[in-house]
Formats: C-alpha cells, sequence, structure tokens
C-alpha cells in the first residue's frame, strides 16, 4: 500500500541540519525535475525578490520566504515529517507513532510535494514556499513538470498494492492514475456532516485524514482493493460510503459530524 499525502503550506524550518543532497533523496528518477525546479526557484528568489513575490503569491510581511528560498541549496535539512506542519500532520503526530508504526510510514507514506515531487518521511528536506498551481519564469508550470515526471516514480512506489491517494485537488493535477493503476486507486473525501446536510470543510477533512493514516499504520492494516480499504475504515470506527469506480480510481467518502 502506498499513501499520497498532501504537503502543508507552512513549514518548521530546521535549526540546524545537513544541506540538501538531491541524491539522497526517494524516488530517484524524479532527480532531474527536482534539480530544475529547484534552480528555478533559487534564482528566482535570489535575483528578482519582487518578481518571486508575486509569482509566489507573497504580501510584503513575508518577504523573509523570498530570502528562504534564495538560500535552499545551503539550507540545513530535517526529516520531512517534521518540516510538514498544520492539521493534517498535527493529526497524525509521526512522532508519537508506536515504533512498528513508523517502520510502516517510511514503506507507505509520500508526500507530494511542488518542488520535490514526492518525498518519503525520513527524506532529509529544507522548508521552502512553493505552492502546487505556481509556474516559475524558467521551467513553467509546477504541475505541468511533474506530469511529465510522476507516474512512474509512483507506479514503482506503489508496486502491486493499492494506492490510496489523499492529496489535494491542486496536487492531484500533478499526476493521475492510467486505466491499469486505477483499479487499485482509492481516493478519500471527508464529508461534515451537520442537521441532515453535508459539505466539505477543509479542517475536518484535514484532520481525519491525519487520523485515518495514524490508525492505519498503528493497527498495520494493508488492504489490496478500495473496498478492502473501506472494510478496514469501518472497521476502525468510521462510516465509509463507497461510489462506483471511476477511470481514475474509486471514490471513498468519509463522513463526520464533529473531529
Amino acid at each position: 500500500m502506498l499513501i499520497l499525502l498532501p504537503p502543508s503550506e507552512g513549514k518548521t524550518a530546521p535549526a540546524r541540519g545537513k544541506p540538501l543532497d538531491l541524491a539522497t533523496l526517494s524516488y530517484p528518477s524524479l532527480t532531474p525535475a527536482r534539480a530544475r525546479l529547484l534552480d528555478a526557484l533559487t534564482a528566482l528568489c535570489g535575483q528578482e525578490p519582487d518578481e518571486a513575490a508575486r509569482v509566489l503569491g507573497l504580501g510584503p510581511t513575508q518577504a523573509d520566504l523570498v530570502t528562504r528560498n534564495a538560500e535552499l541549496a545551503q539550507a540545513p535539512t530535517a526529516r520531512a515529517d517534521a518540516v510538514y506542519t498544520g492539521v493534517l500532520y498535527d493529526a497524525l503526530s509521526p512522532a508519537t507513532l508506536s515504533a512498528a508504526a513508523k517502520r510502516r510510514a517510511a514503506r507507505r507514506l509520500a508526500v507530494t510535494s511542488a518542488l520535490f515531487g514526492l518525498v518519503g518521511p525520513g527524506d532529509r528536506i529544507p522548508a521552502y514556499r512553493l505552492s502546487g498551481d505556481a509556474v516559475l519564469p524558467a521551467v513553467g508550470s509546477v504541475a505541468a513538470t511533474w506530469r511529465e515526471a510522476l507516474g512512474p516514480a509512483v507506479t514503482e512506489g506503489v508496486g502491486r498494492g493499492l494506492l490510496v491517494d489523499l492529496r489535494s485537488s491542486m496536487y492531484a493535477a500533478f499526476w493521475r492514475p492510467d486505466a491499469a493503476t486505477a483499479r487499485r486507486t482509492a481516493s478519500v473525501r471527508v464529508l461534515h456532516e451537520h442537521q441532515g446536510k453535508r459539505k466539505v470543510v477543509s479542517h475536518f477533512n484535514k484532520a481525519t485524514k491525519g487520523r485515518i493514516v495514524r490508525a492505519l499504520l498503528e493497527e498495520g492494516a494493508d488492504p489490496r482493493t478500495p473496498a478492502a480499504l473501506a472494510d478496514a475504515l469501518r472497521d476502525l470506527g468510521w462510516k465509509v460510503e463507497q461510489d462506483d469506480p471511476t477511470p481514475t480510481g474509486t471514490r471513498l467518502d468519509v463522513v463526520v459530524e464533529e473531529v
């Protein structure tokens, strides 16, 4: 099983650590695309900080993020699961997983990244600012860059197992399953039900996804089909509804009343 997570916009900048070494990251087939994006981002932020702020959607009080991007090649790194923060990662709480769950996380989790494509939880990365919808002058659309490179890496990572896609729509645009992979792909949507009405609420969505991943890792569940994943989630206490398969996979709706 491979679980694809979205990144977080907020990141914890490591205070110390070795500088970035692209050759040490998981999914080495992505190294050329990573290098192109890293070079383009650091050059833009170092040479044209005002244009960089515009491209990255940053306000006048966020100039420090442009400076940080300009220095990414020399910046200290830490484990990706310590750099990414926010609601989903707070709920997942990687540092407090049991030893067995941490071993499973190392094998089964991958974070979709605008800068690195995919990273494993133990990959050492710096804190960066780059959104999935950005367009860098030197390379063009970030999403288009990854659409050309990401497919083989995901296919390699999932092998013959189940792909559990928890990415947000922005990062889902980086890669979509082909017909063969779609049969083994389950995307998860979280719906908040209140007074008989259902809607997607960002906080509920992210927190519940983090708790789902944590529970799967702690339980050691290893479903092989979307239907088996739905059953596993029900066994863990969630209300799950399964849609009919589509060309890109099967959607599971997890319905919650409170976070």
